[in-house]
């Protein structure tokens, strides 16, 4: 088998269209969940305390020039150590990991309801055979 044939095999077959279909669409889900996090979340949570998460940080070198703001740290090569960033991302891992949660536990619920399939119907010769044992019985 040529490698040609073997990799349309591997990419035809359904676990991993399934696979590619489920990145594709985590993917975007995460860009929706970030939007929320940054746009919605972040800046209620921050307005508590007047201050923004993404914007706490430690300077770990040198700073002769001063600098007060995270991306000008890094603009500079200065090191840093962006806690922040860690706890917004962080959020969005528990909003995410919450939402999968509840997509899972849904679709199992909706497992569970689906009544058992019904058994096959009894052949003839079958049911002519118990008539004739239950009249023997008799």
């Amino acid at each position: 088998m040529s490698m040609a044939s073997e990799f349309k095999e591997f990419i035809s077959k359904g676990n991993v269209m399934d696979l590619a279909v489920g990145v594709i669409i985590g993917g975007a889900f995460g860009k929706i969940v970030d939007s929320v996090v940054g746009d919605l979340i972040m800046p209620i949570i921050g307005s508590f305390g007047n201050f923004d998460f993404s914007n706490l940080f430690i300077v770990l070198g040198d700073n002769p020039n001063g600098l007060a703001t995270l991306a000008a740290l890094k603009a500079a090569n200065i090191p840093t150590l962006a806690y922040g960033n860690f706890i917004t991302i962080l959020i969005n891992f528990i909003i995410l990991a919450f939402i999968i949660f509840q997509m899972v536990k849904l679709v199992n619920k909706m497992k569970k309801a689906e009544p058992p399939p019904a058994p096959p119907a009894t052949p003839d010769d079958i049911l002519l055979l118990r008539e004739i044992r239950d009249a023997l019985k008799k």
